[in-house]
Parts: C-alpha cells; sequence; structure tokens
C-alpha cells in the first residue's frame, strides 16, 4: 500500500488489518510521510499488524526492494492538492506521475499480479449537464489532475504492452476521518471548532459528488477482488452540493448562520463541476454507496470534535 499513512491510504489499511475482507497474509506500508502523512494516524496495536517502510515511490531501490516482496499494489501515494499545485507543479508530476512510472518498471520486472492505481474524477475535466462514464476523454484543468492523468495513461499502456492485471479507480471527492485540514470539510470544521470564518472560492456555485471514504474502501476491494483485467472504474457517492450548500450544512450541524461564511477569490481554473457515473462499477461488481451524507458528514464533525490533538499540529493558520 504505497501512501498507506494519508487519508484515504489510512482508511484503506485500517480496513484490512481489522476486518481483512481482502483476506492478505502480509501488508507493507510506504510512505514518504510528506506533511499530509502521518503513521500517528495508526495505534500502536495497529502498528504492529503491518511493517511500515518511510520512502519514496520515486526511489527505484526501495520500490524494488519491497515489490519483489508483495503479489499486490494498490497506489494510494500522490501529491493532491490543486491549490499546492497551482503555486508549484514539480512535486506533482515527480510523485504521482513518475512515481507511478516507478512502481509499474518494478511491477513489470517482478511479475506482481495485481496493480491498482487509485485516480480522481478530476481527470475528466468540468462537466456542466450530465456524469462523465469511463469512456470520457481526459481533459485535466490543474497541474494536479494533468499529473494524475499523465500517471493513469502509464498504468493503462504497461498493461496493454506488458500484459499484466491492471486497474485504475476514479473517484469523486472524498470525506471522513483522518482528512488533512487543508481539505475544505475539515477546513470548515476544524475553523469552526476555533471560532473561525470558513472561506469559500467565489460565489460558492462549484459543484463537488461526496463520497464517504468507507465507501470509497469498499469500492476498491471490489475491483480488488473482481475487477476485470485492464479496465477502470468510477467511484461515485451521489451527492452533489454546491460549496455554498456544504458550507451551509455544516454550519447547521454546528448551529451556526451563515455569517460565518467568509468569500474569498476565486482558485484559478476553478473547476464548476465533478459528476460521475457509477452504472458500470454497480453493474460489473456490485458497488452501491452505503453512508449517507449526513451520517456520514455527522461522524466526521465528531472525529474532529474528539480529536483536537491529531490535528491541531497540523493547522497552519
Amino acid at each position: 500500500m504505497t501512501g498507506g499513512a494519508g487519508f484515504i491510504g489510512t482508511n484503506f489499511v485500517k480496513r484490512q488489518i481489522s476486518l481483512n475482507p481482502l483476506g492478505l497474509s502480509e501488508i507493507l506500508v510506504l510512505d514518504k510521510l510528506t506533511y499530509a502523512g502521518n503513521i500517528d494516524n495508526f495505534t500502536n496495536e495497529e502498528k504492529s499488524k503491518f511493517e511500515f517502510i518511510q520512502g519514496d515511490i520515486c526511489d527505484s531501490t526501495i520500490v524494488d526492494q519491497l515489490i519483489k516482496r508483495v503479489d499486490l499494489v494498490v497506489n494510494f501515494a500522490a501529491e493532491s492538492h490543486v491549490d499546492r499545485s497551482i503555486s508549484s507543479g514539480t512535486n506533482f508530476v515527480q510523485t504521482n506521475t513518475l512515481g507511478t512510472q516507478a512502481l509499474l518498471d518494478s511491477c513489470r520486472k517482478h511479475e506482481i499480479s495485481k496493480f491498482l492505481q487509485v485516480s480522481t474524477d478530476e481527470v475528466y475535466g468540468s462537466i456542466d449537464e450530465g456524469s462523465w462514464n469511463e469512456e470520457f476523454p481526459l481533459l485535466p484543468n490543474s497541474p494536479y489532475s494533468a499529473s494524475k492523468a499523465g500517471a493513469d495513461l502509464l498504468v493503462r499502456a504497461y498493461g496493454r504492452t506488458f500484459d499484466f492485471h491492471t486497474n485504475i479507480t476514479r473517484c469523486s471527492n472524498n470525506y471522513g476521518p483522518y482528512q488533512y485540514p487543508e481539505k475544505v470539510i475539515p477546513l470548515f470544521i476544524t475553523n469552526l471548532i476555533r471560532g473561525k470564518q470558513i472561506p469559500i472560492y467565489g460565489k460558492g456555485l462549484n459543484i463537488r459528488d461526496w463520497l464517504h471514504v468507507e465507501d470509497h474502501c469498499r469500492g476498491l476491494e471490489l475491483v480488488l477482488q473482481r475487477g476485470h483485467n485492464g479496465e477502470i472504474y468510477n467511484i461515485g457517492g451521489g451527492t452533489e452540493l454546491t460549496n455554498i450548500e456544504l458550507a451551509t450544512t455544516i454550519l447547521n450541524h454546528f448551529g451556526f448562520k451563515e455569517d460565518k461564511i467568509e468569500f474569498v477569490k476565486d482558485r484559478l481554473g476553478h473547476d464548476s463541476r465533478y459528476s460521475v457515473d457509477i452504472s458500470k462499477i454497480t453493474a460489473d461488481l456490485g458497488f452501491m454507496p452505503q453512508v449517507s451524507f449526513d451520517s456520514g458528514l455527522r461522524s466526521t464533525i465528531d472525529f474532529y470534535q474528539r480529536n483536537h490533538v491529531w490535528w491541531k499540529s497540523l493547522v497552519t493558520s
């Protein structure tokens, strides 16, 4: 599990060591522990149930040493914050694109049975009406999404050229426990806990589809268990909200009014709407989201309210 100490990786690893739905006999977690990776997401008991290696997926020596020991690779490792990619795209290309290539080279060399690339719906760009299925062209609009699109194309090409089992999943916006507080939902929550305003880009009309991380993990497990070789699967939550609707919903949970909102200058190239069609993964693998947005949001707010120590050291302003 590369990037296994990040947000989605953490939740996925926790499921494997507590429930073991994939029947894994051993788990290796490789993570560079950048600002968004935190090995202390895991209890000491949880840490005893997997082997952790601090390292970079771009480091072919470390990658080679680890991949020759395993049968299955799930690539969560990524730089993922759009604003940071706008400031500087270098780390995004290095980690998301070249890092994925380093993994694929080693997987080919050691004849890994399956490689799963955890990608994003942002590779499709922006869609005003309808929803993307997996056949839509990739039209990324940020350095982040472009670097992820490049990785997706490499995964497809390596699978076809070298004939080994690959899958790509493209998820909508995730939320849930252990998400780094620069992301929008934990940013809103932690700001409100601290008595601060919540910032919204532009007029707050950009639309996102929200997927609880537990549902995302279940979808990934289905792909690993039964996904057809070479196929791409969208994984979405089915809850589309404008950013202003999202903010209002969170404010309501806290009992606050809209005067807590602060509108700020819009992000460069801000995509207006994301929406994925999940009919393929539903028909082929039986996936349906199980966590309602209301209950998922309540449990997420509860996590941040109960874990001040975890996130306070991560907040920069």
